[in-house]
């Protein structure tokens, strides 16, 4: 499934033209994310060691989150092209946010040659056995210091990744391995 991404009205980029997503799911808890950005100027942080860390969202980050459609729980995760992760369990909106232990650890893939386009290999086998909604959402930096924000959808007022109303992707349960 290949999902186009849309920039929130007050945080217009500047030279970045698109966003996309490409989700490949299989019957193994495995969903496989490719992201793109089509553009110039992006600020891409710096390739590290990799692991999990906070704060992945104050440059040019990749985001996914998760609900099932009976619970206000949902999860939170975050991909950095520094090859940094980020997973969290929210309680409900925006409340009782917790790391959520991942039984592997996601595997970004990021080429230098293609500045612009991130692989992560997720291991859903620690989600919840249902239909689940998303959303697919990016910060992204510009030289200069501008950020955007792009999300499949976005509620009125200022960016908000986490309400519930922009989860409109459909995905279906993940399986037991």
């Amino acid at each position: 499934m290949k999902y186009f991404l849309k920039p929130h009205p007050v945080s217009f980029p500047i030279s970045v033209k698109s966003v996309e997503v490409e989700i490949t799911a299989n019957d193994l808890c495995e969903m496989l994310l490719d992201f793109s950005i089509e553009g110039d100027n992006v600020v891409i942080p710096h390739w590290q060691s990799g692991g999990r860390e906070d704060g992945l969202w104050k440059s040019t980050c990749f985001e996914l989150f998760l609900g099932t459609v009976d619970s206000e729980i949902y999860f939170e995760f975050n991909f950095s092209p520094s090859s940094g992760w980020a997973a969290y369990k929210f309680g409900k909106y925006r409340e009782g946010m917790i790391d959520q232990p991942m039984t592997v650890e996601p595997h970004l893939d990021f080429d230098p040659d293609k500045p612009l386009v991130l692989s992560v290999d997720l291991d859903l086998s620690n989600m919840p056995r249902a239909p689940l909604i998303g959303n697919l959402t990016a910060v992204i930096e510009e030289e200069g210091g501008h950020k955007s924000y792009w999300a499949l959808a976005h509620p009125a007022g200022p960016p908000d990744f986490h309400n519930r109303d922009c989860f409109i992707a459909r995905l279906p349960p993940v399986e037991a391995p």
